[in-house]
């Protein structure tokens, strides 16, 4: 199958720092917007921001920079949609936007879920290969600053380009574990992660766990996929537990080497236009699937999970997933800056939309340890 242009994951990582965000595209534009001057109503509107903006300038107490206030009034019209997955990023902030999907980076080596609705943002993941894990970070850390910032979900942007720095610099990360706050002195150093490991377990059963969804996701889970077949796998794990998300093409591409001929997901506009990523007839495995989920389990994540249990190509086993149903698209301006809008809500195979609703597990395991031998049971017995 094609994809349309490479897409890219929401939310800025640094370390890599996933906040539930699917992005679909990447596009270069030069003008964000013309006031016609024979347009009243428009014209008043953009001139009383301009007259606030002088009046700022003029008796703000100290010096402000301008592009500093230009860069808000841009970040404010983007929080007025209300919509939590979309804003204005500055060029610093774009180019953090743009690392997230290789995968590869400056930084301490942490994965992050920020939750929109409580603002905390939970470590999901310390690579082992990362300076945050020989530091003593882990999963599970509650992020609660980074240098002098209080680390919220509407602070995580810029607590994202704190951390990734120059490298050989150091950079100070406190948090919270067990009612204790605990502080690092982390140096950034270039991380990479793989986004696939994989083995076999007994009993042919194949197990690959996807951490999140960059570049080389697709590539990597092929080769993978492969090398389980020719040791002869009689079924098949894939590990989606924390796993916030990332390019949606690499989520339809391993979808599409696992599922025949088939829908992936589909996508409807404010319109009701309505785009479909198909599978198509020449992959499909033959062994039964189980997907392992949680409540981290969120956007490409999930897409891929719908598509598993939404063709009965297999099933899924934990807890509930994240929620995360609809898409935002990531507009890249000529000046480097951009945003991200969401545009489109996506819906199953089966049509339906699991925004703030998740998809719900065929076997219910809220025992995390236990999640993985009732994969393997299913797989096995078929209960």
């Amino acid at each position: 199958m094609k994809f349309n242009k490479k897409s890219v994951i929401t939310v800025v990582v640094t370390a890599i720092v996933t906040v539930a965000v699917t992005i679909t595209a990447e596009v270069g534009l030069g003008v964000v917007a013309i006031v016609p001057k024979d347009d009243y109503e428009g014209y008043k509107k953009f001139s009383k921001l301009a007259a606030l903006e002088e009046m700022i300038e003029k008796t703000y107490y100290t010096d402000i920079d301008e592009q500093d206030l230009i860069d808000g009034a841009m970040k404010g019209l983007f929080m007025g949609t209300g919509d939590v997955y979309s804003g204005y990023y500055t060029k610093e902030e774009m180019e953090d936007v743009m690392a997230a999907s290789t995968g590869s980076f400056v930084g301490i080596g942490i994965t992050m879920m920020s939750n929109p609705e409580t603002g905390v943002v939970t470590v999901t993941k310390s690579w082992e290969t990362g300076p945050a894990y020989r530091a003593g970070i882990r999963a599970g850390d509650v992020l609660y600053k980074v240098d002098d910032l209080t680390v919220t979900y509407d602070t995580v942007d810029k607590a994202v380009s704190i951390m990734r720095g120059k490298e050989g610099t150091n950079v100070k990360v406190s948090v919270k574990r067990d009612g204790q706050i605990k502080t690092f002195n982390i140096k950034r150093e270039e991380v990479s992660e793989p986004s696939i490991t994989s083995k076999m377990l007994e009993d042919n059963i194949g197990y690959i766990e996807i951490s999140s969804f960059v570049e080389t996701t697709g590539d990597d889970f092929k080769k993978a996929l492969e090398s389980l077949e020719k040791k002869n796998m009689k079924g098949l794990v894939i590990d989606l537990r924390n796993n916030g998300g990332g390019l949606v093409d690499q989520c339809c591409e391993i979808a599409d080497s696992l599922l025949g001929k088939g829908t992936i997901v589909y996508t409807e506009d404010r319109n009701g236009k309505r785009k479909e990523e198909k599978s198509d007839e020449e992959n499909k495995i033959d062994v039964p699937i189980a997907v392992l989920t949680n409540e981290n389990t969120a956007s490409s994540s999930e897409i891929l999970t719908g598509a598993i249990v939404g063709n009965d190509a297999g099933i899924s086993v934990g807890t509930t997933t994240f929620g995360k149903g609809i898409v935002q698209s990531v507009i890249t301006l000529k000046d480097g800056t951009g945003y991200k809008l969401t545009t489109e809500q996506y819906f199953t195979p089966d049509g339906k939309t699991i925004h703030k609703k998740g998809i719900k597990p065929d076997i219910e395991e809220k025992d995390e340890s236990k999640q993985l031998d009732r994969a393997v049971e299913w797989l096995k017995t078929g209960k």
